[in-house]
């Protein structure tokens, strides 16, 4: 009787084989970018969290119906998959992965959506959403005539 183990004549490669030579699911991610909302008096911030993210990963725009748009593309590489394939190794498990987020917020009525500015920094997403400044109506005083 012959084992799996047996099949190549050198048992620690043909094991490894044996492992991971089986057709496994591709992973999904379905988490999403932890993401913080606050207000001050001049506007709101909004937070998103990616770690390793860069700026131009991002795209932050309002849309046709004047919501905030954040969409977020990533596609993790290892330094491997820059160069030439390298002969003298291939992959048995490889979980690197490509990331689409896109989130949509409704906007309040009292923001100024020409003023939206956003920064990337450690790899957080910095939206700062300035609320329009509230002109104190002039104090008239005066008598209403009756008619």
């Amino acid at each position: 009787m012959r084992t799996n183990s047996m099949r190549t004549g050198e048992w620690l490669p043909a094991m490894f084989n044996d492992i991971f030579d089986v057709c496994l699911p591709t992973k999904t991610h379905s988490t999403s970018p932890a993401i913080n909302v606050m207000e001050t008096e001049k506007g709101y911030q909004v937070e998103l969290a990616a770690p390793g993210a860069k700026k131009e990963d991002f795209i932050v725009e309002i849309n046709d119906e004047g919501n905030l748009m954040i969409k977020l593309e990533t596609k993790n590489e290892t330094k491997e998959e820059n160069k030439e394939e390298n002969k003298e190794m291939r992959y048995l498990r490889r979980e690197f992965s490509y990331t689409k987020f896109e989130q949509t917020f409704e906007l309040p009525e009292d923001v100024e959506k020409e003023k939206i500015s956003a920064k990337v920094e450690n790899g957080v997403l910095y939206i700062d959403i300035p609320k329009l400044v509230k002109e104190e109506a002039p104090k008239v005083s005066r008598q209403v005539e009756i008619s």
